[in-house]
């Protein structure tokens, strides 16, 4: 039996059949070791698993470092309405439930508490990162796909701070999306369609707006035949397909050396006979090896771009290649990030705490000579009003104009969906 299977087994026991969740926030480090281990010994009798002494050590390890590692945020994070736990400092703790900031009465006894409790947390996400005041910031990923920041003094005068992003482990179908009415049935399908048909995609939008969520159910829909390459700086996509190869960026070391970019992934990443290229998020020079490859022949690339409306989207992404030092005038540029990128999806977060998907956009040149490229909105959200209760309403209108990717269904055969467009 694989270690992740036994270790998931005991944790299942743990829960069912004794009162671990009501005794683990009372425990001390050692007597949870204790409880652990006799847990085990029970289920090894009952169900004739046998377990070696160092595989039994090992699984007690991970399991007790999983309890402890967040102490006093433990509840936070496995309450399931609250989106985004942010620390202040030790005695400031503000939580994210629906949408909605406010400060929660969790406290630490000072700096020294929280940071124990952050380099808790790094142990357990088993990452070679780390944090002190020689390297004051990092970013990483939890087991479970929550995403945390940490930012310590002299760069924070505040304490420690600590911001963790929790992964939605809800959100795995369009359903659900449709359900939280980040979208509508009819734009679930095109999008759909539009990951089978190959295009590339820019998923953009500020900070918290679902970009990452919606690019994980959307790449659910890639075939199962093709082989993905996801390039991050720090783990966050969870796609649920087989054949994927994660790259992940590296810092450097105390010595200023050993730095692996986004670009040096990129560009490693086409000799690794792609199907799929997917970007966590572009910032940088990264964008004209992307565009290029594009070009080339590697359709189907999804990214992020941090922006807060279409046209911003596409002006970042002008400047982040002009930044690159290509000998290209701005019209050249834009001619060739418009035939490269098909779709520009924008999302934004609301003032009732929805999430919705505000614009989806087609990148069309006008092939009149004068390198003028349109960004012509296919879905758009039309806000009516915001009632009593700060609810918004309003709804989605569709452009029936046939797109100017149109082709690329026809060229593999992937119908748009009935009676969209003209």
């Amino acid at each position: 039996m694989e270690h992740e299977d036994i270790k998931s087994r005991i944790h299942h026991y743990l829960i069912s059949k004794t009162n671990f969740l009501k005794v683990k926030d009372t425990m001390s480090e050692d007597h949870l070791r204790v409880f652990v281990d006799s847990a085990i010994i029970e289920l090894c009798k009952e169900t004739k698993m046998e377990m070696s002494f160092d595989e039994r050590a090992t699984i007690i390890r991970e399991l007790v470092s999983s309890v402890i590692s967040l102490g006093p945020l433990r509840p936070l994070v496995e309450d399931p309405t609250i989106t985004e736990i942010m620390i202040n400092g030790p005695k400031q703790v503000y939580i994210q439930r629906h949408g909605k900031i406010e400060l929660c009465a969790v406290q630490f006894r000072n700096n020294d508490d929280l940071m124990h409790t952050v380099q808790k947390i790094l142990a357990s996400a088993t990452t070679s990162r780390r944090v002190d005041e020689s390297s004051p910031y990092v970013d990483f990923s939890l087991p479970d796909g929550s995403r945390v920041n940490v930012l310590l003094p002299p760069c924070a005068m505040i304490g420690p701070v600590i911001t963790i992003r929790k992964y939605l482990k809800e959100l795995t179908g369009i359903e659900d999306l449709i359900e939280k009415k980040t979208l509508n049935k009819a734009m679930g399908d095109f999008l759909v369609s539009a990951i089978k048909a190959k295009l590339n995609i820019v998923f953009c939008g500020a900070t918290g707006c679902g970009k990452t969520t919606l690019l994980n159910v959307l790449s659910g829909h890639i075939s199962d035949h093709e082989r993905i390459i996801t390039i991050e700086d720090t783990a966050e996509l969870r796609l649920r397909q087989k054949h994927v190869v994660s790259l992940q960026s590296k810092p450097s070391n105390i010595e200023g050396k050993g730095a692996v970019s986004i670009r040096d992934l990129f560009v490693n990443s086409l000799r690794m006979r792609p199907d799929r290229i997917i970007v966590g998020e572009v910032r940088g020079d990264e964008i004209l090896d992307m565009v290029q490859s594009i070009s080339s022949g590697h359709s189907g690339s999804l990214a992020i771009v941090h922006a807060d409306s279409p046209a911003e989207s596409f002006n970042r992404m002008i400047t982040m290649m002009l930044m690159s030092g290509i000998r290209l005038s701005g019209e050249q540029i834009q001619e060739q990030l418009a035939n490269a990128i098909d779709l520009i999806v924008y999302a934004e977060l609301y003032v009732d705490g929805v999430r919705r998907i505000t614009n989806i956009t087609d990148l069309v040149s006008t092939k009149d000579g004068n390198g003028k490229i349109e960004l012509i909105d296919i879905f758009t959200f039309k806000q009516t009003k915001i009632d009593e209760q700060g609810k918004v309403h309003g709804d989605w209108v569709i452009n029936k104009r046939k797109p100017s990717f149109a082709k690329k269904f026809v060229k593999l055969n992937i119908p748009l969906p009935t009676g969209m467009f003209d």
